[in-house]
């Protein structure tokens, strides 16, 4: 399992010295600085990601692993800010560049100036997800006089799309008034895309079994030399699963990027940073995923999600008082640090009840004659 750590730590070292190479110690420092707050801010990340990994063959997860880092680094921390800023400002794709490469305090004005959209999206995309976490019913609870209430009302359909609508349109009316157009159409975006990837993931999962099916038989008549297909629709749904993965990584990553800007406003030094530490968030999730970590402390899921709705609400709140990212950290490290402890205790129950039960079978039953 440490081998799928190699390839962080080797980008970690030629990272940190190619920076130092060119910028001197300082410039060294300060990938290192960011790499660890990437780090400490995204472990509710990796382990709601690896919910989602979970459910994907090996093939999707070096995809994740490879491909998926690549989108991380260049895409998300590096050409994002970018197509984000030449939205936002109305201004051409070759002048943001020449602010980012030549002007990195300007371009930094830019894209703070865009940051309530930014956060808008990515606030109402990580709310969906805690909600329908929330209302969905399931066997074990962590806060339980919470969660199980709440998953009564998730019976009642598409509550969760509603809540967040409600939620939307409070957030533009009151704190948020000053960006309430830039709230709002972002906000949509952001349901909107949740709402689609989410939905064609699962539809194509639900497809998938019968395709699997279809194919089995097909292959049965092909011959006497049997071969694998896979199924159209498992690939398509690995594509969505891993579409609504970069999604995911990107809504947790927004807030990142424009709080990297109170470092340093290099942007290659903003995406070295982070995009060191999404390799190790990255192998991260797919190390919890096979070692079934997971299954073994079954209230990290719930912790995460919990870290995870409040890094919602903290991201609508940041559209109109900062927030500092200490807070968001310790929030996210409290709730799954949390989660780990009662998880900790349960598997220590449970082991002691298995053993008291052994140990009632194990003793002998007074004999029937005893005292004749």
């Amino acid at each position: 399992m440490l081998r799928l750590f190699r390839f962080p730590v080797v980008v970690t070292v030629l990272g940190i010295a190619a920076a130092g190479v060119i910028g001197g110690p300082s410039v060294a420092g300060i990938v290192a600085i960011l790499a660890v707050l990437e780090i400490s801010l995204s472990f509710d990340n990796a382990v709601v990601n690896a919910t989602v990994l979970a459910k994907m063959d090996e093939r999707w997860q070096r995809i994740f692993l490879t491909l998926g880092v690549i989108i991380a680094v260049f895409g998300m921390r590096l050409v994002f800010p970018i197509v984000v800023v030449t939205l936002s400002s109305h201004l051409s794709p070759g002048k943001v560049l020449d602010l980012a490469l030549n002007h990195p305090h300007e371009y930094s004005l830019h894209l703070t100036a865009a940051h309530p959209a930014i956060a808008a999206f990515g606030g109402i995309f990580l709310m969906m997800i805690f909600l329908d976490f929330l209302f969905e019913e399931r066997e074990i609870t962590w806060l339980g006089p919470i969660e199980r209430p709440l998953a009564k009302v998730g019976k009642l359909d598409q509550v969760s799309v509603v809540i967040g609508l409600v939620f939307l349109i409070i957030a533009s009316t009151t704190f948020a008034k000053a960006h309430a157009l830039q709230v709002l159409v972002s906000g949509v975006a952001g349901l909107a895309t949740y709402i689609g990837v989410s939905s064609l993931s699962a539809l194509f999962e639900g497809d998938g079994d019968d395709d699997a099916d279809d194919a089995e038989g097909a292959d049965a008549d092909d011959g006497d030399v049997p071969h694998i297909r896979v199924p159209k629709s498992l690939a398509q749904a690995g594509l969505f699963a891993f579409l609504y993965l970069e999604v995911l990584d990107a809504s947790f990553s927004f807030d990142g990027v424009v709080g990297a800007f109170a470092i340093t406003d290099r942007i290659f030094v903003i995406a070295l940073g982070l995009g060191i530490g999404a390799c190790y968030i990255r192998a991260l999730t797919v190390y919890l995923v096979r070692k079934g970590t997971l299954g073994d402390y079954v209230h990290l899921e719930h912790g995460a999600h919990w870290a995870i709705g409040s890094l919602a609400v903290l991201l609508f709140v940041s559209i109109a008082h900062k927030v500092p990212e200490a807070v968001t950290g310790l929030i996210g490290i409290g709730f799954i640090g949390a989660a780990l402890i009662s998880s900790i205790a349960r598997n220590r129950r449970n082991r002691d009840g298995a053993s008291s039960n052994e140990a009632a079978e194990l003793t002998p039953l007074p004999s029937a004659t005893a005292g004749l």
